[in-house]
């Protein structure tokens, strides 16, 4: 099995550290993975993307050609790569920022799209900054390859001393999310 993402928003957002989770995460897990980043040269607000592939098999190119799974924290992110997709790609958006098609995503995930309220859940778990980790922990939870608990220590090796507790609330916010407990 082989899977591409492509999460893509502003800089600032922690796109590049919930690409580098993810695919250190799926490492973690037993798969190969690779993961490739790009972002503008402004340090904040400028646009961010993270590529991650993952596989039960070596990769042999490093790059996301048609996104299985695309994840957009902005507008510009979503309209710039929600084309760009494979057959039967799942579309995942931040509700209150991204709007697809002219109107709110929806949360059912009619047309492939699912609308989350990321940002909000990590306001809940303590702070808007984990929004990432949220996202993070939903994804992988959405796309059944890495364990929770694997999960969890991956973001937990990246994070800056003293935000454990707070990465971890994160983590059990998105997870929550995506199994309807939040």
């Amino acid at each position: 099995m082989k899977k591409e993402i492509r999460i893509c928003g502003f800089g600032g957002q922690g796109i590049v550290l919930a690409g580098v989770v993810l695919g250190e995460a799926a490492v973690r897990a037993g798969h190969w993975a690779v993961q490739t980043q790009s972002y503008g040269p402004e340090a904040r607000g400028g646009a961010a993307r993270s590529e991650v592939v993952i596989a039960d098999e070596a990769i042999d190119y490093p790059r996301v050609l048609q996104a299985d799974l695309l994840v957009a924290l902005s507008q510009p992110g979503y309209d710039s790569y929600s084309e760009s997709l494979a057959p039967g790609a799942v579309i995942v958006v931040e509700q209150e920022i991204v709007k697809v098609n002219g109107a709110q995503a929806n949360r059912t995930g009619s047309n492939g799209v699912l609308a989350q309220p990321f940002m909000r859940k990590a306001e809940e778990a303590g702070h808007k900054i984990i929004a990432n980790v949220v996202m993070v922990a939903y994804v992988a939870a959405l796309l059944d390859m890495i364990p929770h608990e694997v999960l969890v220590e991956t973001v937990l090796a990246n994070v800056p001393a003293g935000t454990e507790d707070l990465n971890r609330r994160a983590a059990a916010a998105g997870y929550e999310l995506f199994t309807g407990g939040g």
